[in-house]
C-alpha cells in the first residue's frame, strides 16, 4: 500500500479517535449554555471534522494517484538539517511558553502578535515583509474582533491595559 494512502488513513483515524473517544471524556459539556456561546466542545470538534475531511481528501488523492509517492530518503534531504529542525522546535515551544506568560501582562492581542511574528520567523521567511506585517497585525486582531463581537467572549486585556 502506498505511503500517501497510509498517511491519509492515519490522519482520519487520529482525528476520529480524538472526536469520538477523547473529547467526550475530557471536555465536559454543561447542561445549559447561556446566550449564543458555543459549547466547550464546539471548536475541538470542528477542528477534528476538518482534520478528518483533509485526511479523506489526502487518501482519495493518493488512491487516484494525484500525488507523487513519498520517498522517505528524499523527504529528509529536502528539509533543513535535523539539528536546525530541533532548534526551531525548541524555539517554538519557548515562544508558546512566552505567549502564555505574556498574556497576563500584555494581553491577548499583543501577545498573539508576538507569537505570530515568532512563528513566521521560525519558518525562515525573510522576504515579503509587507505580507508578514499584515499577518502579524491582522490575524490576532481578527481573532480578537471575531471572539469579542461575534461570540461575546473577551480575551484578557493584560495588566498594562487595566
Amino acid at each position: 500500500m502506498n505511503l500517501a494512502i497510509l498517511r491519509g488513513l492515519g490522519t482520519v483515524a487520529f482525528f476520529a479517535l480524538v472526536i469520538w473517544a477523547m473529547i467526550p471524556v475530557y471536555v465536559p459539556r454543561p447542561n445549559f449554555i447561556p446566550g449564543f456561546a458555543p459549547p466547550p466542545d464546539f471548536w475541538p470538534r470542528l477542528v477534528c471534522w476538518a482534520g478528518m475531511a483533509l485526511g479523506l481528501v489526502s487518501t482519495i488523492m493518493a488512491v487516484l494517484e494525484q500525488t507523487p509517492p513519498v520517498d522517505p530518503d528524499e523527504a529528509v534531504e529536502a528539509t533543513a538539517p535535523v539539528r536546525t529542525l530541533l532548534l526551531r522546535f525548541a524555539a517554538m515551544v519557548a515562544a508558546l511558553i512566552g505567549f502564555t506568560l505574556l498574556v497576563d501582562v500584555l494581553g491577548f492581542l499583543l501577545a498573539a502578535m508576538l507569537l505570530t511574528a515568532a512563528a513566521i520567523a521560525l519558518t525562515g521567511e525573510r522576504g515579503r515583509l509587507a505580507a508578514v506585517a499584515i499577518c502579524v497585525l491582522a490575524l490576532p486582531f481578527g481573532l480578537d474582533v471575531f471572539f469579542g463581537e461575534a461570540l461575546g467572549t473577551q480575551f484578557p486585556a493584560g495588566a498594562l491595559f487595566r
